[in-house]
């Protein structure tokens, strides 16, 4: 079995790194100012962002290897393997990168929403590809933490620190909402091929055997993460895919309710339900009517 590299804290990680600790719980590093860094398997117990400028190598993230290309931000969060198997060598790098505790968010706001980061949970494909401008901003933003890590520690630094990096993933965010956008066309074929998945899982009667289709099935089966796809899906609609999956079952119902040779239990197990009293309530809940009512009104 190949030796994990634990680096659990800020220290740990700039000793690998060959640099000074200024901070026990943030560090901004420049990679060609580090010693040749071991592409090993390395297992973070850390935040961490990844600016690529010119040539830093492969990362290897689970079984697949990074999209990492030049401008490519690479987020990672902590309890995530990145690193190469059986692959000792030694290599220089050329990027910029964040590395920062979860306790440095203890009793912040952000702390409180880091949840809402998605990104730090998308797969190696989904990664943050931005522009010279973009590139720019995300560099003045690491600037101004590096200077309060310089500075010399009073009150106030930990809220400065914190709130610069709130600005960072705020900007991240914005950077996202553009790439959705700018990859418009490519989205909607992937709303599309999520409209397709849909209509076959239940056209081969799929609910049957396997029940009402899943967020993480249809992520899975389009090849996207949970949280990307989430983001992508609603981005495009306007509504979240639990959403859309739950439209999806309600046209389906309502076309299937209007056969008077089906009862309503049956339409129910067909759709993937196991209790028809749930499908009831599901149906209620959405329409206004109980399936019966619904048959009995429109037909």
């Amino acid at each position: 079995m190949d030796e994990i590299l634990n680096l659990e804290t800020i220290p740990q990680c700039n000793v690998y790194m060959g640099i000074e600790t200024l901070h026990p719980l943030v560090t901004v590093v420049d990679f060609s100012e580090v010693k040749p860094l071991q592409n090993v398997k390395k297992n973070l117990g850390l935040y961490a962002i990844f600016l690529k400028i010119g040539d830093c190598g492969d990362i290897k993230y689970g079984r697949q290897y990074y999209d990492y290309q030049e401008g490519t931000l690479v987020f990672l969060a902590p309890g995530q393997v990145v690193g190469k198997e059986n692959e000792r060598k030694f290599y220089r790098s050329e990027g910029k990168a964040l590395f920062f505790h979860p306790d440095l968010l203890n009793g912040t706001p952000l702390g409180k929403h880091i949840q809402d980061y998605t990104f730090f949970s998308y797969q190696i494909y989904e990664a943050l590809h931005i522009s010279e401008e973009e590139k720019g901003i995300f560099i003045e933003c690491l600037n101004k933490i590096e200077l309060e890590l310089k500075h010399t520690t009073d009150k106030h630094s930990n809220s400065i620190i914190v709130s610069n990096i709130e600005l960072l993933l705020n900007y991240c965010m914005r950077f996202y909402d553009r790439q959705f956008k700018t990859r418009e066309r490519v989205n909607t074929d992937i709303l599309i091929r999520f409209e397709n998945l849909l209509n076959e899982y239940f056209l081969y009667e799929k609910p049957k055997k396997f029940g009402l289709p899943s967020v993480k099935y249809c992520a899975e089966q389009l090849h996207f993460s949970p949280n990307y796809f989430g983001d992508l899906i609603k981005k495009e609609t306007g509504k979240s895919p639990q959403e859309y999956i739950q439209l999806k079952i309600i046209n389906i119902a309502k076309e299937r309710i209007s056969y008077m040779n089906k009862t309503i239990s049956e339409v129910a197990y067909e759709l993937g339900f196991q209790h028809s009293s749930y499908f009831t309530r599901f149906f209620k809940k959405s329409v206004g009517y109980t399936p019966k009512e619904y048959r009995s009104n429109f037909n």
